[in-house]
């Protein structure tokens, strides 16, 4: 939920190497960067160079982020809160990767985040992301467990953040109240909408883009961020109202999926609608 002040000169902090992995099941490819919390920074078809995410800093990738209090920080001139996120904070200080495996088809992180705006290392907060193929669609199930000792108010909470590359201009997704699809080209502000299915896609002039299938959630947040150069990108994040509080856990499971939205659609009416138990 990172919008407006994404128009920082963000080129001053990209210090860290990236170091990235990848699976391919000859139908699509998925890159994770060890040096950002093992985040998902890749998403195409198989062996193809053209990329759909937007991983140009920390904040970027297909990750967790979790949002509390605010707590003295301070991010480029704008007093920030308690925010651990995945890949790392804002000036490109890596998150610390304390687990790593994988397989032909799977793959396995265990995360410490660091705060986005200090860069301090959260060591109240354990992430795992667990990534899966199955022929074309990309499982991924996250876990957080938060072990400190504050209670935070309840705020939106990305389930996880998504940012792709800025051509996918258009947000599609089936509006709760009128059961419409709808298509949207939101402004650098978040804006919000309420879904009566659990999925949304950024989709090109041509209706083709990456959609995320997201059960047991019904309301999600969008921006892009234009004329800026590089740091142009499209985002949407499923969000829960959620307090983070002593002893807090939360698991839950998102489907990616590339293509023609068509078919997109028809892949999501396939999924269960509802969150599968833990």
């Amino acid at each position: 939920m990172r919008c407006l002040m994404m128009l920082w000169a963000v080129t001053t902090l990209l210090g860290a190497q990236e170091h990235w992995m990848f699976l391919d099941n000859g139908k699509v490819r998925v890159g994770i960067n060890l040096n950002a919390g093992g985040s998902i920074g890749w998403l195409s078809k198989s062996h193809s160079p053209d990329n759909l995410l937007n991983s140009y800093d920390h904040g970027r990738y297909v990750q967790q982020s979790f949002y509390g209090d605010a707590d003295g920080s301070d991010w480029n001139g704008k007093p920030w809160r308690y925010n651990p996120v995945q890949g790392g904070s804002w000036k490109g200080v890596p998150a610390v990767l304390l687990e790593h495996k994988e397989t032909a088809t799977d793959s396995y992180v265990k995360t410490q985040p660091r705060q986005w705006a200090s860069g301090v290392l959260v060591e109240d907060m354990v992430m795992e992301q667990w990534l899966r193929l199955e022929g074309d669609l990309v499982h991924v199930r996250y876990r957080m467990r938060y072990s400190g000792t504050l209670t935070h108010k309840a705020r939106h909470q990305e389930m996880p953040a998504v940012f792709v590359t800025p051509r996918l201009d258009t947000l599609v997704f089936c509006e709760k109240q009128s059961g419409e699809i709808q298509r949207k080209q939101p402004g650098q502000g978040n804006e919000y909408f309420h879904t009566r299915e659990p999925w949304a896609a950024w989709v090109d002039a041509q209706d083709e883009g990456v959609g995320i299938h997201f059960p047991g959630t019904d309301f999600l947040t969008a921006y892009r961020v234009r004329k800026t150069g590089k740091g142009d990108v499209s985002y949407v994040a499923p969000l829960r109202t959620l307090a983070l509080k002593p002893g807090f856990e939360l698991e839950y499971r998102v489907v990616l999926v590339l293509g023609k939205l068509e078919r997109m659609r028809q892949v999501f009416q396939t999924l269960p609608p509802s969150a599968p138990k833990n």
